[in-house]
């Protein structure tokens, strides 16, 4: 028996497949099922990959694929010959699937640091990111360097996980690189024209250069940090 949740989830999980073929971000499922946090939404993944619904399909942050309908979901005549389409698609009885690995690796591109560009540092090595601190989109980690924003919570060392977009709003924390030449980590904002790079650090001072200077290259996403 699953749980009305569960029930609601594998719906609104199938009826998107069938109509964009793209499974929904964790981000929509907690707001189509009124979830406080997508730690609900993963929970409920998990039953239902448990027994069988749904898998998800490795190294890709939006895949999910459903296996099954829950039995009173369908017609009478019609639950016998869903599960048989899914087992001839699969070329195997339907059961459930062993428990798929929720990481993703993602590019690592190096250290964010004065006078290195990004391109410079593509194709170095990749990072395992856990799929929950993702959400849609192409994603990059770099390895913050320096304390310029210890006071939004990003220390040296940490790796930035970021979203691959050349647009932000004002207020958002970007990877911005200035003249071709040098990436940093700072908060996005439009002034009279200008744009301002404003660190989380009260002993640095904001750089602003006119809009032509600066291209965004992507978003914080998330944080990674290693304990010693």
């Amino acid at each position: 028996m699953l749980t009305k949740k569960q029930h609601e989830l594998i719906r609104f999980i199938h009826q998107r497949l069938e109509e964009t073929g793209i499974s929904p971000s964790f981000e929509e499922m907690k707001e189509a099922l009124d979830l406080k946090s997508k730690s609900g939404v993963h929970r409920l993944i998990s039953a239902l990959e448990e027994r069988g619904f749904i898998r998800r399909l490795p190294n890709r942050a939006r895949a999910l694929e459903v296996l099954k309908q829950p039995e009173d979901a369908l017609p009478g005549s019609a639950r016998a010959a869903a599960n048989d389409v899914v087992g001839k698609a699969t070329g195997a009885p339907t059961m459930a699937p062993e428990p798929a690995n929720d990481v993703i690796e993602i590019p690592l591109h190096g250290r964010i640091a004065a006078g290195m560009p990004i391109e410079a540092l593509e194709g170095q090595s990749s990072l395992p990111v856990p799929a929950a601190l993702l959400g849609p989109g192409e994603h990059f980690a770099l390895e913050v360097s320096g304390d310029s924003m210890i006071e939004a919570g990003i220390f040296d060392g940490d790796f930035a996980l970021i979203r691959r977009t050349d647009t932000a709003r004002d207020g958002e924390i970007i990877v911005a690189l200035v003249d071709n030449e040098e990436a940093t980590l700072k908060y996005l904002h439009k002034d009279g024209g200008m744009v301002r790079l404003d660190p989380a650090n009260s002993s640095y001072e904001a750089q602003v250069y006119q809009p032509g200077r600066v291209q965004v290259q992507g978003k914080l996403a998330g944080l990674l940090r290693r304990y010693h």
